[in-house]
């Protein structure tokens, strides 16, 4: 088995593949058909195209009437307002109008009115997200909700593109889409893909490396996306409960079965913060999390009951 390495831009970031085939006509046949599954799924999730199944589900808020849903995006809906009930709405897919303002106040770097956050916050809250299980229908309860997939998206395409790999024979793979990574068996002579953690300083050498194999990892924080604005640092990530961005400076990497699950729930902890977070990692089956933050300047950090089983070294 040779090793093969792909990257290509999809969902508007670099997507990486590496994998092990025999041939490089099986590697380069895989990865082509992996990266396709990520464009396909670009189509139903994206909240930036205005002809992808999500905007036209949002386009229907108010109506009064159920929606039939692909599959696809049933189950990133179903697996979402899950986790929202779990997290007491710190995972909330119906953050949409909130995190269009904090789109504009970065750009401007300035902070949205009162006025205008009131406004999009009376269109959030999971509980205006109805679906029906039995005829897979969702139903968005006021006009002008706006759903947004961006904690959990890429998780779920991270999932679906590694089952493609695996249809060819594959089990040997690495999918890494920004951060939210998939691993499959181990490369060759390996115990796992060695993975490193990031420090909260953007391009610092990573402090802790993991083996991994049979997982996937996913990390959420601000060390890139942020703004400044009269001496404060907001995240990109929002606060569905409040229709704030998180001030706290922080940085969440969890492990779990699936990527999907391992995605939302590093924005979900990011959310609740280390004590709420890590009560919900403890209560998740098979997922770790490895908190750090400097609230005030000074470093400090948290772990889920099992993290250290994953360390290999700490620098």
């Amino acid at each position: 088995m040779d090793r093969f390495q792909y990257t290509q831009t999809e969902m508007a970031i670099p997507i990486k593949i590496v994998l092990y085939a025999p041939n490089p006509g099986t590697a380069t046949s895989a990865a082509r058909q992996a990266f396709a599954k990520f464009r396909r799924l670009n189509g139903i999730f994206s909240d930036y195209d205005p002809g992808s199944e999500l905007r036209r589900l949002c386009r229907t808020s108010g109506e009064g009437h159920a929606v039939p849903v692909s599959d696809d995006l049933w189950h990133v809906l179903s697996h979402a307002q899950a986790l929202a009930a779990r997290s007491c709405g710190a995972f909330d897919v119906t953050v949409g109008p909130v995190v269009r303002l904090w789109r504009r106040a970065r750009r401007r770097e300035q902070l949205p009115s009162d006025e205008n956050l009131e406004q999009a916050r009376r269109l959030v809250g999971y509980r205006l997200l109805h679906l029906d299980p039995e005829n897979r229908t969702a139903r968005l309860l006021k006009p002008g909700m706006r759903l947004d997939l961006g904690g959990i998206a890429k998780g779920y395409a991270v999932d679906e593109a590694m089952k493609v790999l695996r249809e060819h024979g594959l089990t040997r793979v690495l999918i890494d889409a920004g951060g939210d990574i998939g691993l499959g068996e181990a490369p060759p002579g390996k115990p796992g893909w060695l993975i490193g953690i990031a420090r909260l300083e953007p391009d610092a050498p990573p402090s802790k490396y993991l083996w991994l194999k049979r997982t996937a990892i996913a990390t959420s924080g601000d060390t890139w996306q942020y703004v400044q604005i009269d001496g404060k640092r907001y995240s990109h990530i929002v606060d569905p409960r409040t229709g704030l961005g998180l001030s706290d400076h922080s940085s969440v990497t969890v492990v779990a079965l699936d990527c999907r699950t391992a995605d939302s729930l590093a924005s979900a902890v990011s959310v609740l913060g280390p004590k709420a977070g890590l009560k919900l990692i403890e209560r998740t089956a098979g997922a770790e999390a490895f908190i750090v933050r400097a609230p005030h300047g000074k470093i400090e950090t948290y772990q889920s009951s099992g993290w250290k089983r994953f360390s290999v070294r700490a620098e």
